[in-house]
């Protein structure tokens, strides 16, 4: 199964002009670098869904956390041991 994990970004390490945007995103406490690059609306505090390293569209903070919630319920995010995004 392929999921993607709402994550919040909390820095874009490149430019905005850069066509291989990058930054980090936040998934409950645990922070990865991320491809922004298929989310160019995307800034510091949106939300944004996450599979495979790379941010695949954007969320708002209630369905991100609908989601993060979900997965939870179904043992996927057992590994990460977070709570709350």
């Amino acid at each position: 199964m392929c999921l993607a994990i709402p994550g919040k970004i909390t820095t874009i390490t490149t430019d905005a002009d850069n066509p291989f945007r990058s930054g980090k995103v936040s998934f409950g406490g645990i922070v990865r670098e991320v491809n922004l690059s298929m989310v160019p609306e995307a800034g510091v505090g949106d939300y944004v869904l996450v599979h495979v390293g790379t941010a695949i569209g954007t969320v708002d903070e209630q369905e991100a956390q609908t989601t993060f919630d979900y997965l939870k319920q179904i043992g996927e995010l057992d590994d990460l041991d977070i709570e709350r995004i």
